[in-house]
């Protein structure tokens, strides 16, 4: 008990004090891990355990789509692809899709590794 109470303060004040861009990454993270064991529930037939982590991926993807600041042009992509996202794991969700969910897992490693090259860039220019 007192190590999970430990590892959820640890966990709290990583979150507390991380920057914006750091916290964009957690997020990535988040649903890159969450849509991996959507994964493995399909393929352990557990539909419960798949459905919950397609909704916990499509939660961070929502707050990723909502955090867009659409001042900027490249929004309305990064928005276009967050939709198109959350369709596709609905309807992995629907179906308890593995190659959906393949797919979906795809891009969001893509995605958190650009982000990860714009953070080291930003990092490099500072």
């Amino acid at each position: 008990m007192l190590v999970n109470q430990g590892y959820a303060a640890y966990a709290n004040n990583k979150i507390a004090t991380a920057s914006p861009a750091e916290l964009t990454l957690m997020l990535y993270e988040g649903a890159i891990k969450f849509c991996n064991i959507a994964i493995v529930g399909v393929e352990e037939k557990s539909i419960q355990k798949t459905h919950d982590n397609i909704m916990k991926t499509e939660r961070i993807i929502e707050e990723l789509q909502s955090t867009l600041d659409h001042k900027y042009p490249v929004a309305k992509d990064f928005d276009e692809v967050y939709s198109y996202l959350l369709r596709r794991l609905r309807q992995a969700n629907i179906k308890k899709d593995k190659d959906i969910l393949e797919e979906v897992l795809k891009h969001l490693r893509t995605m958190r590794d650009t982000w990860k090259e714009v953070m080291r860039t930003a990092h490099r220019t500072q």
